[in-house]
């Protein structure tokens, strides 16, 4: 390989380079290993599916795979070169793989139940609740390992003492049925062709096929003979054939594939004994089935027929002659379309119209060429394709389109091909389309509806085409032109062509001339179409608007006042006219006017004197905007009449005078000044006139005098403006609205209302004031006040009764400043403008003053004297306020973080005003009492939620609460003593059985009881014990009777005196059991046992108790919770008790005659422990040799039953089954002409059964 680096001569590949390049060399050798993995999933699919499977297929992949790796190790290709440690871990690695695969390891994944597999012999009763002998050690269970348990060695797996079957079965008679179900094939047109005919075995496999061929049209025989190869080579690529099909998509899906999957179906459905193999063909002719034979070269009967012709498979396509595939609607021409059809006559054609997705089936039988004769002959060559042309006519009588499918065609043979099976083929397909016929005509605007054309423009003129078929457009649409009278020798008439756009069934004419259009023609791509009214167009041309304007001054007293114009517009209304008006040298403003009809007035009187120039600019129509206009211009100095009003407004007002002999108005004088005013005063007795002079600016204030009759008593009078005279002397009465004058000679007054000493109110906190007042005048007013805690913030209030009332919240007192009404200010009641607001006292609550405590200036806390868990305790406080009283408080403890945090937070309630507080002690620690809010009627928790007593304020006590003592048994194991033991600290309590826990602060004081039951003795005594952990150790007190003894915890003291209140009653008291020496003695007599008996034991004692036992000279002890104590055997030899203990080892006794023997189980073995198949005939007998194995005399059992496959399989029934005694040799032979499986069922030895009767078992147990 180019590029890659030349090893150094000690490490060149095995295999020069010159006979393979390095490259070659891997893809080989790697390909080999992946054909060979391939190979292992196949036998590892074999394996788990086979009902017998063994440890052969792990065998051979160990060799294998060791072979490979370790040849290419040897071959030292580059890059597949490694190192021995490599190497090796290479082997191991797919040996663990390979006893994961087939069966060598499995991982217990504690899904059985048990944590254990025990090793027990299958015909031995699994008794895993009792305690077994170790099994004899092998040197096999060394190497076993090492292959993963693929090489094993173990004789107490399943039935490895009984072994073997011999299977006899009868020949039976074969069969060979060609084309079982009778279908027709035929080889289809695509190349490679050919077909795959079925053959029908029965109860024999195939090696040698025979058959004869004749070809179509010839009468030459033709003779072949398959053999083994070539039917596996023709099974074979018939399944890789089946696989590629089920792996096409379905739009891949072909015809032709139909027959393979009917044959799939059919391998579903055969029997145990049925087997199919194919013949393939690829040329039409005649076959004939002529013998079938076995490996033993015998026939297997044929089944008729065995005769099948094969044809090619018939074909039916569209010719190719031209045909228009878009029709219009109109058209009375039918199409015709011709069909070529090729198969054996007589054939049959299914086609369909699909018209508008409406869709139609069409079946024409029978057809054949119009010569063919009937003769014997002719029917010979009957089988002959041949190739037909089928007309087919088609009328087109319905818009939309028109799709005509070949569907399927069926020959003489009875051979249906599908033609439009997953896809749609040109030469099985016409589709035509039939489309209406377009018709266009002009849109908005025809005869009467004229179409307007501006000068200097174009108009939009729309034609639209309807009833049109997407598929016909774009549409060319013929346009004629006529101009108008008058025009002919400006404009010629013209014709044009237009056409819609993409998309589009409207076009836009821009029509630039006037003159009449006119459509006369449309077509489509395919069809020409029709022009419907209106199909005429007018287009007038409109004339710009033009005006007359005449001019008239406006002449009054002082001149000229400004001018008016009369118009007469020519155009279509309405119309806009815009003129410009400019002062002196004021800039000029633009200004325009509308008019619905063509008369017009003008009119423009300036407001302010000065020199006004005056012009026209522009006109509009509705159909022009701004069109120039020259038209007249004027010029004038304007002086305006003089003119007058008051401020303030187009109605009547309203002005007040709180005090004064006059009262000022505001007027607004307008023309030239000075001015001379003149005004009455209406009262309600006399009318005065008043007259100002000389009034040079506007507006100005005039000062008009209240009538003497008002001016004492108040009222109302009125002031009328009446004319005005400007410079020029041109007085001009005025008619405006009058201003009314109201007069108020008494002033509004405010106060509190209430009695001398009683202007003052006791309200709860929070809750809201109204301060009652007295008001005169009218209203509404505007009061001011003040709270005396902040007399510099003033507070506004605005009342409209003259018995309102101020709304306050805060308590103190209040007072009022200022007073204005509507009109006028007033004045406060000096002796009565004070109120007081005050509030009802919150309830409080305190320490009784004989409450033992110490107080801490710090944090304001009461301290309490120290008290001992769950002792009751309280204190009492004195409250203040309305009863009944609620009272919550805080609950708190110190946490790890040097704060506190809250325990609780609740509420009790006291309907006196000396209650008793209660003290929670259940919990040991600091506790603090914090009272956060109290109630009463007038103060109630649930209405005053968040008000909450300031911290500073609150009472706060404090309790340190301790924790009393305790003692207890660290657990309640059972302590062992022997006799005249003393209770000290020993090996016998080194199980934590005598250690007692102390929880409390030391020294403590322990008052311990011991009971002796079978003496009815209590001895009691107490112990000071300085650490939280004491063993028991009482070495004054001695056990001087056997049986039990309970010690007792009786209680507890500890440096704070407190005493623990309740003992633990499950760990107050432990046992002690004092024994003397443990015994043992055997339940049955027997000295010869078996494996996989079990012996039982009497024990005397205190369990547990420990047993020493010896086997073949080797030691183990075993472990016994109850008595009677039972023991499985399993291993052979001579077992003998040596030793017995109880509890923890001790009171050991030795054993000196208890010894049993212990026999090996027998076995039996059918065929030397192999499966046999045995084919014999009618007439012929079988052998099947037994071996026995164990000691004489044997009497074993078998059973004859339905034969098993050889591939395996579950066992059939049993047919029948016998038992032999007294067999003194190690081999039994018997004869057999019947057919069936023979195996051993069970065998027994001197001494011994196979399988155990678990029934024996359970009877020993109970003795």
């Amino acid at each position: 390989m180019p590029g890659e680096p030349t090893p150094p001569p000690g490490e060149q590949p095995l295999i020069p380079e010159r006979l393979l390049d390095v490259p070659s060399q891997r893809l080989y050798y790697l390909s080999l290993g992946l054909l060979l993995q391939a190979i292992k999933v196949f036998d590892v699919l074999q394996n788990i599916f086979a009902s017998d499977a063994t440890t052969y297929y792990g065998r051979k992949w160990l060799i294998v795979d060791f072979a490979y790796i370790a040849t290419l190790s040897r071959l030292r290709i580059p890059r597949l070169k490694y190192s021995r440690a490599v190497v090796l871990l290479q082997i191991l690695s797919i040996w663990f793989l390979d006893g994961m695969l087939f069966g060598g390891i499995s991982l217990n994944l504690g899904l059985m139940g048990s944590s254990e597999i025990s090793s027990v012999p299958s015909g031995i009763p699994n008794r895993p609740d009792l305690p077994s002998t170790p099994e004899p050690f092998r040197l096999s269970d060394i190497f076993a390992p090492l292959t993963f348990g693929l090489f094993s060695f173990n004789t107490n797996s399943k039935d490895a003492r009984l072994l073997g079957q011999h299977t006899v079965r009868m020949s039976p008679i074969s069969t060979a049925h060609f084309n079982p179900h009778s279908h027709t094939f035929c080889l289809p047109p695509v190349s490679p062709g050919h077909v795959l005919v079925p053959i029908l075995v029965n109860n024999t496999i195939p090696t040698n096929v025979r058959y004869s061929f004749i070809p179509l049209g010839s009468g030459r025989v033709e003779y072949l003979e398959l053999g083994t190869k070539e039917l596996k080579a023709i099974e074979q690529a018939r399944v890789e054939g089946l696989q590629v099909v089920r792996s096409k998509d379905v739009s891949g899906y072909d015809q032709y594939d139909d027959e393979d999957d009917e044959e799939t179906d059919t391998g579903a459905r055969l029997q145990k004994t049925q087997s199919l193999l194919h013949l393939r063909f690829s040329k039409p002719g005649t076959i004939r089935l002529d013998r079938v034979l076995d490996s033993s070269n015998v026939a297997a009967r044929l089944v008729h027929p065995v005769e099948l012709t094969v044809v090619p498979c018939p074909t039916a396509q569209y010719t190719d002659d031209a045909v228009q595939d878009v029709r219009c609607a109109g058209e009375t021409s039918d199409v015709d379309l011709t069909i070529d059809i090729r198969g054996v006559p007589p054939l049959s054609l299914q086609w369909s119209k699909d018209v508008n997705g409406r869709k139609e089936y069409f079946l024409v039988e029978g057809i054949e060429d119009s010569s063919h004769s009937h003769t014997a002959q002719e029917v010979a060559r009957a089988r002959i394709p041949q190739k037909l042309k089928v007309p087919l006519s088609l009328s087109l009588d319905v818009l939309g389109k028109h799709t005509y499918n070949l569907e399927s065609v069926i020959d003489g043979m009875g051979n249906i091909v599908h033609l439009n099976e997953g896809h749609r083929d040109a030469k099985i397909t016409r589709s035509l389309s039939v489309l209406r016929r377009p018709s266009v005509s002009f849109k908005a605007c025809g005869p009467g509806n004229p179409t307007s054309l501006l000068i200097g423009s174009e108009a939009p003129v729309a034609l639209s085409v309807s009833n049109a078929d997407p598929v016909d457009g774009p549409w060319d649409i013929d346009v004629r032109f006529e101009p108008a009278s008058g025009d002919g020798k400006r404009m010629k008439p013209w014709d044009k062509k237009l056409q819609t756009q993409e998309n589009k069934n409207d076009v836009v004419l821009s029509a630039g001339v006037p003159g009449e259009y006119i459509v006369t023609g449309i077509r489509g791509k395919y069809c020409d179409g029709d022009v419907l009214a209106p199909e005429t167009c007018k287009v007038v041309e409109k004339a710009t608007p033009t005006a007359e304007i005449e001019w008239k001054r406006i002449h009054e007293c002082s001149g000229d006042t400004g001018v008016s114009a009369s118009l007469v517009m020519h155009g279509t209304p309405p119309f806009q006219v815009y003129y410009r008006t400019q002062r002196d040298a004021e800039p000029p403003r633009d200004l325009f006017k509308t008019f619905t009809s063509s008369r017009g007035e003008l009119t423009l009187q300036p407001e302010d004197s000065g020199h006004y120039y005056y012009t026209f600019v522009q006109l509009s129509d509705a159909y022009y905007k701004k069109v120039a206009l020259d038209g007249p211009s004027i010029d004038q100095i304007v002086h305006p009449l003089a003119a007058a009003d008051f401020v303030g407004g187009r109605g009547r007002r309203v002005v007040s005078s709180c005090e004064g002999v006059t009262v000022g108005i505001e007027v607004d004088l307008r023309g030239t000044p000075p001015w001379n005013l003149e005004l009455q005063v209406v009262g309600p007795r006399s009318t005065d006139a008043l007259e100002i002079t000389d009034i040079k600016t506007s507006p100005t204030r005039v000062l008009v005098p209240i009538p003497s009759v008002i001016d004492k008593e108040g009222g109302t009078f009125d002031v009328e403006l009446v004319s005005v005279v400007d410079s020029y002397g041109c007085r001009r009465s005025i008619s405006v609205p009058g201003v009314s004058v109201n007069v108020r000679r008494v002033k509004p007054t405010v106060k509190f209302y209430g009695k001398r000493g009683q202007r003052e109110i006791t309200i709860l906190e929070d809750d809201g004031a109204d301060l009652p007042l007295r008001l005169t005048g009218d209203g509404p007013w505007k009061v001011k006040y003040r709270h005396m805690g902040n007399p510099d913030r003033l507070f506004t209030a605005v009342l409209k009764s003259p018995n309102d009332h101020i709304h306050v919240t805060q308590k103190g007192v209040y007072e009022i400043l200022e007073v204005t009404d509507s009109q006028c200010p007033g004045s406060v009641i000096e002796s009565e403008n004070i109120y007081t607001v005050d509030w009802v006292p919150r309830p409080s609550a305190r320490l009784d003053p004989a409450t033992v405590c110490t107080f801490e200036p710090y944090n304001r806390s009461h301290i309490l004297p120290p008290i001992c868990k769950g002792q009751d305790a309280h204190v009492d406080l004195e409250l203040t306020g309305r009863p009944p009283f609620q009272i919550m408080y805080n609950i708190a403890r110190n946490d790890e973080a040097g704060g506190t945090i809250v325990l609780d937070q609740p509420t009790f309630s006291s309907i006196q005003p000396h209650t008793r507080f209660q003290l929670h002690t259940s919990i040991i620690g600091r506790k603090y009492y914090e009272v956060k809010q109290i109630g009463d009627s007038a103060y109630p928790l649930a209405k005053h939620k968040n008000a909450v007593i300031p911290r500073s304020d609150r009472l706060l006590f404090e309790q340190e609460v301790m924790a009393r003592p305790s003692a207890k048994f660290k657990n309640d194991n059972r302590i062992l003593f022997c006799l005249n033991d003393a209770l000290t600290s020993r090996e016998a309590i080194s199980n934590d059985g005598g250690v007692i826990q102390l929880d409390g602060t030391p020294p403590f004081q322990l008052a311990l009881s011991i009971r002796n039951l079978a003496a009815s003795h209590v001895h009691k005594e107490t112990i000071e014990v300085y650490d939280k952990t004491w063993i028991l150790d009482l070495p004054s007190y001695h056990f001087t009777s056997i049986g039990p003894h309970q010690i007792t915890v009786d209680s507890v003291q500890d440096s704070s005196h407190c005493e623990q209140k309740e003992l633990y009653p499950l760990h107050r008291s432990i046992w002690v059991d004092v024994a003397e020496s443990a015994a043992i003695t055997p339940v049955d007599k027997r000295v010869d046992f078996c494996v996989g008996d079990v012996a039982q034991f009497q024990l005397e004692g205190t369990p547990p108790w420990s047993i020493g036992y010896r086997i073949n000279g080797k030691s183990y002890t075993q472990e016994a919770k109850k008595s009677p104590f039972s023991l499985m055997h399993q291993q052979a030899g001579e077992f003998t008790v040596t030793s017995v203990s109880q509890q923890q080892k001790l009171c050991k006794a030795t054993v000196t005659d208890l010894q049993f023997s212990i026999h090996s189980l027998p076995a039996a073995q059918v065929g030397h422990g192999k499966r046999i198949f045995q084919d014999i005939h009618e007439g012929d007998q079988a052998e099947i040799v037994f071996t026995l194995i164990g000691e004489p005399p044997f009497t074993f059992t078998y059973q004859r039953a339905e034969p098993i496959p050889k591939k395996g399989g579950k066992s059939g029934k049993v047919l029948e089954t016998h038992t032999v005694s007294g067999v003194t040799t190690h081999e039994y032979s018997i004869f057999s002409a019947l057919e069936g499986t023979w195996t051993v069922t069970s065998i027994s030895d001197r001494y011994c059964r196979y399988p155990t009767q678990s029934d024996g078992v359970v009877e020993k147990t109970r003795h």
